[in-house]
């Protein structure tokens, strides 16, 4: 089935079973248009696929609606919100986001997952002295090519306007570089009426209010020699399961290290989904051989340190790891998700292997 069918297949699936409103359904038909390129193949986990507009109108028929995948399971638990692609050139956090959507099995909980959160950012090739893909291609155990936007950091200045010198940070009035306005990124907790990207910020974090999400965890890339490379991020009131996660996460033979968010990171996804909502939140990074200087440049998905694989392997081991601490914290809680595949297959198999 193309993947335009499946997806308006969903919309009618959800519609028939009164899911969603009459205003929800029109707002999936239209992310048909804006967003219904990434080739993105739901497996038999997802029960149902929405827009990020559902959650603000106003992202309607823009280029930051992006898809919305759920996974829930038959046995009642947590919920959890997953977010690849707040910057889309950190591409294992995109996969990793695509690999759950098209392969985990959860059987407790529910799963929201964005792998394109800033789905302006994935068609954006930003003006760089040395290009960077526009895409990248798998071929899966079909052998059919799967392709996937790799995109930019940043907002497409199209979508949004021209950068001013300063920007702003609302509400905490901290001020950034001009560019940083079109960083997902940097513009949490976002405004209803701001620009196209607090837009997508405010959508987010409606999803995690409404849905009442316990965990936010946002998936990111740095380069490998970059302090932030091979670490997670936890608000103050997710220490313990940071930590707890760290710990475990050796026996994989993946060393992290740890970080705490601080107040003055403000418009960062750690800080703020813990600050303003009642979710714990959580920011990881795999370290990236494509985001060095242009001397040290690796590849972004076939370098022989860092593999996209592993990279995203890491994520998801991660991921698990967290979900697992806080279900030994909190009794009784659980967001419990498995796959067809052993993580330690990724050390050794092409990621196109476990497409759909």
């Amino acid at each position: 089935m193309r993947p335009h069918s499946l997806f308006a297949s969903r919309i009618r699936c959800a519609a028939r079973r009164g899911g969603l409103s009459f205003l929800a359904v029109l707002s999936l038909l239209s992310l048909c248009v804006t967003a219904g390129t990434h080739d993105i193949r739901p497996g038999p986990g997802v029960t149902e696929t929405l827009s990020l507009s559902v959650y603000h109108e106003a992202l309607a028929d823009t280029p930051g609606d992006t898809p919305v995948y759920l996974l829930e399971g038959d046995a009642p638990g947590g919920t959890v919100l997953i977010l690849g692609g707040s910057h889309p050139n950190e591409i294992a956090s995109v996969m990793a986001a695509v690999l759950i959507v098209e392969q985990a099995d959860i059987s407790a909980g529910r799963l929201f997952v964005v792998p394109y959160a800033n789905n302006s950012a994935a068609w954006y090739a930003e003006g760089m002295d040395e290009p960077s893909p526009r895409t990248l291609t798998f071929v899966n155990e079909k052998g059919e090519e799967r392709e996937f936007a790799y995109g930019s950091r940043l907002t497409d200045p199209a979508h949004q306007g021209p950068d001013g010198d300063v920007f702003v940070h609302y509400p905490s009035g901290a001020e950034m570089r001009g560019h940083e306005a079109r960083n997902l990124n940097r513009v949490h907790p976002g405004r209803p009426d701001g620009t196209l990207t607090q837009k997508i910020s405010y959508a987010l974090f409606e999803l995690v209010e409404r849905e009442r999400v316990d965990i936010v965890i946002d998936m990111h890339e740095a380069p490998p020699t970059a302090r932030l490379a091979n670490m997670l991020i936890a608000h103050p009131d997710g220490l313990e399961q940071a930590s707890i996660a760290v710990m475990e996460l050796q026996t994989h033979g993946i060393s992290l290290g740890l970080e705490v968010s601080r107040e003055e990171f403000f418009g960062l996804s750690h800080l703020e989904f813990g600050n303003r909502t009642d979710a714990l939140s959580f920011l990881t990074e795999s370290p990236n051989p494509a985001q060095e200087s242009i001397a040290e440049r690796g590849d972004p998905v076939d370098d022989p340190d860092n593999p996209l694989t592993h990279r995203v392997r890491l994520q998801l081991l991660t991921i698990k790891q967290v979900l697992s601490a806080h279900a030994l914290l909190a009794p009784g809680w659980e967001v419990a998700f498995s796959f067809p595949f052993s993580a330690d297959e990724l050390l050794i198999a092409p990621l196109g292997a476990f497409l759909r």
